[in-house]
């Protein structure tokens, strides 16, 4: 029988996995965490908006139904494409057909010292430690007689201004702005600074300039400061300089760009500037027609000659085409044409009652574009079971400014832990 590996339970990983589900094959999904990630929403547990298990189920209870299927709990550590095995610390596990699906790392473009004082958002454990950095720097705040160090404690600075980066910017400034409003007794929380800085001369670079112009505006509208045009030139412990200027700040978070995990070593592949693999039509790594390189780990370039955008649609997709490639191998029917992307549309929220979505057919702004991203959002969660209960539960949540994960958890590491105070 057939044996199939899959190296990482991501968006492309799983879908892959799924599309595979009626072949005659013996498949190992391999992952260095037990759960399935919904990342569009790992924002939301970084404020305080909602509990990691609300965007995280386990990838056995997801494929349990799936009889072909082996789930190992490893991290690989390469792959031997002469002999056709994945190396994981203590295990050489052969194939026949690989999908390498390892998603993207934090890329601090040649500043990865700065990681420390500036953490990025891929992982739960990223969300729940930036969490802990925001809300403990409003109880230090708290308990702070210094004006500079309160001052220090209350900034927050967040630099890249993509979809995460706006989506951080707009929740911390609701969150200090109405969430806490009346939970302190010597600070006023509303007094917070949340500085979104971005070195090009937009917002939301993929989307429209329309859009990135409503989403400016709209936060300013929360307070948010927008910096455009100016780059981080140094960041450590006492803050960040942007523009010559230092902005003292207890809590720097990292949205400027990822790179791609190390798939292209590991295979000997040529890759792009931010080491994506860069794949045929098929999504086959170049010279290597068993291996398939698919998600944030490939550089894809699709049938109509547009370069592919990292985003969870495409990975799915991806998934599925590969999924269905395989199965047409095994069963010796005709190979399907080239990938070829289908783009449903781009969407971003900017906080409570305001969004922005660009669909191929029509732009939307502001509640109604909310509500849409808020639907959407819902419909493509994996694990979910009663769709409605989540709808309802966040509709309370958002109604009544709550924060139902508002807990601070973990040890004062000195990175995500307790926010320094001079």
């Amino acid at each position: 029988m057939s044996k199939i590996v899959i190296v990482g339970a991501g968006f492309a990983g799983l879908f892959a996995a799924r599309g595979l589900r009626r072949v005659q094959a013996d498949i190992t999904l391999i992952d260095q965490h037990n759960y399935h990630l919904f990342q569009p929403l790992l924002y939301q547990v970084a404020t305080a908006g909602l509990a990691p298990s609300d965007i995280a189920w386990p990838i056995r209870g997801v494929l349990r139904a799936q009889k072909n299927i082996t789930v190992l709990l490893d991290r690989v550590q390469g792959v031997d494409v002469g002999a056709n095995f994945v190396l994981t610390a203590e295990r050489r596990i052969p194939f026949d057909t690989l999908i390498v699906a390892t998603g993207a790392q934090h890329a601090y473009f040649g500043n990865d010292d700065w990681a420390p004082f500036a953490p990025g958002l891929k992982s739960v454990d990223d969300a729940t430690s930036i969490r802990r950095r925001v809300l403990m720097a409003f109880e230090q705040a708290e308990m702070n007689e210094d004006e500079a160090a309160r001052r220090r404690l209350l900034t927050f600075v967040i630099v890249g201004a993509g979809p995460t980066g706006v989506e951080l910017a707009g929740t911390i400034a609701e969150l200090a702005t109405r969430t806490l409003a009346t939970d302190f007794r010597r600070i006023d929380s509303r007094s917070a600074r949340v500085i979104l800085v971005e070195a090009g001369p937009r917002l939301l670079p993929s989307l429209s300039e329309r859009s990135s112009d409503y989403t400016r505006k709209a936060l300013v509208g929360l307070g948010v400061e927008v910096r455009l045009g100016f780059a981080v030139t140094r960041c450590n412990g006492d803050g960040v300089i942007v523009n010559n200027e230092l902005i003292p700040s207890a809590t720097v978070l990292w949205a400027a760009g990822v790179q791609a995990s190390a798939a292209g070593p590991w295979l000997g592949a040529e890759t792009d500037r931010a080491g994506r693999v860069l794949v045929e039509t098929d999504l086959s790594a170049p010279g290597l027609p068993n291996v398939f390189v698919i998600g944030d780990t490939a550089a894809v370039i699709d049938a109509n000659g547009e370069s592919v955008p990292g985003i969870a649609p495409a990975a799915k997709q991806q998934g599925r085409y590969v999924a269905r490639v395989i199965r047409a191998r095994l069963e010796h029917r005709r190979t399907p044409k080239p990938f070829r992307y289908r783009h449903f549309g781009s969407l971003a929220t900017i906080g409570r009652k305001a969004a922005v979505i660009e669909l191929p057919f029509m732009r939307l702004s502001g509640l109604l574009a909310w509500w849409v991203w808020g639907v959407a959002h819902i419909y493509f969660l994996i694990g979910v079971r009663s769709p409605l209960l989540v709808a309802l539960s966040w509709l309370r949540q958002y109604a009544t400014y709550g924060r139902g994960a508002r807990l601070i958890t973990g040890s004062d590491d000195g990175l995500g832990g307790r926010p320094s105070v001079d």
